[in-house]
């Protein structure tokens, strides 16, 4: 019996990549639908995974695939309990289950190894994926990633408190739209958020008015952050992606992940390519164009990994 049955239309080759982007494939893995955007499958270059981050989905991703698409294989899949992936009462919303269902994804679509980029939480389940699988990875990409310490905004701290996430839609959606853009306007203009983190925290919200949404949402919330911060942290594995090319990105302004993180990864991967750009939480928002050519110069010119069971012998 096969693990998946997959339900997608087919692009004629002359389709555009950003039409590729607008598109989400359903995949039924382990008795659960699965969605996922696609670009470049016609490419010839490697795969690359572009995984989400919390209360988000793939169209995160959006202004990324068409560009990187151009060069690789890309997949951004809707991770269980987002976007339109299912949303079981009671699923395993846990990092290292997320990455095993990647794993199960990408096989049943025929790929066996692929560069894992993510984003945020989402950075998280890539660690995880690649300490998991790592015959199946071939490289790694963190953006504004989580589990690289306990330091985390005070919003996500207090969204674990019971009732707290209810009551943040409930005050989002009691208000004119004009009310929420001036205030949103504000806040920009006195430098205490960026437009394009408004906008996500805005969209994150409305999400969270469906209740299965909110309630996995919740669960992956509780299960990675505590009152204190966040719970897990890689930080004691990432030499285990030594040999592997990794492109570390941070926002300068992140107000939700200190982009100190990011720096302390890089002194102990100093092997890794680091970018720190101007940017607040969703570098790939506000520099989708930058963003993608990083992945491409740094993960996907690096091709392949040859296994190391697989490697030339020395005569």
């Amino acid at each position: 019996m096969t693990v998946c049955q997959e339900y997608r239309q087919e692009y004629p080759r002359g389709v555009l990549a950003g039409a590729e982007a607008d598109q989400v494939h359903r995949v039924r893995l382990h008795g659960a639908q699965i969605g996922y955007r696609e670009a470049g499958r016609h490419s010839g270059g490697p795969v690359v995974l572009l995984i989400h981050g919390l209360a988000s989905d793939s169209a995160t991703w959006r202004r990324v695939l068409p560009v990187l698409g151009r060069r690789a294989h890309v997949i951004a899949p809707d991770l269980l309990g987002c976007g339109q992936s299912d949303k079981p009462a009671g699923g395993d919303y846990s990092v290292g289950a997320h990455a095993a269902r990647l794993r199960d994804l990408l096989r049943s679509l025929g790929v066996s190894r692929a560069t894992v980029v993510g984003h945020s939480f989402g950075g998280g389940v890539a660690m995880s994926f690649g300490y998991q699988f790592p015959e199946r990875t071939d490289g790694l990409g963190l953006v504004a990633s989580g589990g690289l310490g306990a330091e985390l905004t005070m919003a996500l701290r207090a969204a674990t408190v019971p009732g707290a996430v209810l009551a943040a839609h409930a005050v989002a959606t009691a208000f004119p739209r004009w009310v929420h853009r001036a205030a949103g306007r504000a806040a920009t203009g006195l430098g205490l958020v960026g437009g394009a983190d408004l906008d996500a925290l805005g969209r994150a919200l409305r999400g969270l008015a469906d209740p299965g949404t909110r309630q996995a949402f919740l669960s992956t919330l509780r299960g990675a952050v505590g009152w204190s911060g966040q719970r897990l942290t890689a930080l004691d594995l990432l030499e285990l992606f030594a040999e592997l090319p990794v492109l570390l990105v941070a926002g300068r302004r992140d107000a939700c992940i200190p982009h100190e993180h990011t720096l302390r990864a890089h002194a102990q991967l100093p092997g890794s390519r680091l970018e720190v750009l101007d940017t607040g939480h969703f570098p790939h928002h506000e520099r989708p164009d930058a963003v993608a050519r990083l992945i491409s110069e740094v993960l996907v010119a690096a091709g392949p990994r040859v296994p190391a069971a697989a490697a030339p012998r020395a005569s």
